[in-house]
């Protein structure tokens, strides 16, 4: 489980204006809540929050000069246009104590390729200790067949990990490929008024023979 320090700062201001400059500079407003502590409002360093949380369920270790918080990513707000981080929200955890998260699942290993591979869920629900949160987990779907699927209850888990999404909650599907229809060329068939015409009529000499 990987863990990053970042240094934050105390927020004494507040509102859209505010945030705008926070961002402005280079940082990204924060709130910090959970078990049972009011809510801290700071601001991070953008450019090193934004590598740190490429890991899954990261856990940040917020230093805040008199006192240190160890966090977890709980919401990230993006700029629908820009992609940068506008606004995150951090929970509290405790070392020891065991979270519910979302993990990201890996599919691995060589299918039926006449099928569509369809990742239907991205990630399952898992329950591990705060220290020990597998960043992804693995799926084997090695000669998975067109028409079936993998769920949730065959993804390994590491020791010490529990699954918390249903098992039989469909992961991965291969679907059968539909059949391409071959289209036949048909030949043109004249309408009847242009048959007739195109068609000589009967003791009529060719147009050749007539000269």
């Amino acid at each position: 489980m990987a863990e990053v320090a970042i240094k934050g700062a105390l927020r004494n201001e507040f509102g859209k204006g505010a945030s705008r400059r926070i961002r402005r500079d280079g940082n990204v407003p924060a709130v910090i809540y959970g078990h049972g502590e009011k809510p801290t409002h700071i601001s991070l360093p953008a450019r090193e929050v934004g590598v740190a949380i490429k890991t899954s369920n990261v856990l940040l270790n917020i230093d805040l000069g008199d006192k240190q918080e160890l966090t977890l990513p709980k919401s990230i707000v993006r700029n629908p246009l820009k992609g940068t981080l506008e606004h995150i929200d951090l929970i509290i955890v405790r070392r020891g104590e065991r979270v519910v998260v979302h993990v990201p699942v890996h599919a691995h290993g060589k299918y039926d390729p006449e099928g569509i591979l369809e990742h239907v869920h991205n990630t399952i629900e898992v329950e591990a200790d705060v220290t020990s949160i597998p960043s992804s987990l693995d799926l084997d779907i090695e000669g998975l067949a067109a028409g079936d699927s993998k769920t949730a209850g065959e993804v390994v888990l590491p020791a010490g990990v529990t699954l918390k999404s249903d098992p039989k909650m469909v992961v991965i599907h291969l679907s059968v490929r539909a059949a391409v229809e071959e289209v036949v060329p048909v030949a043109a068939v004249p309408a009847e008024g242009e048959a007739a015409a195109a068609a000589p009529a009967e003791g009529a000499a060719p147009a050749e023979e007539a000269k």
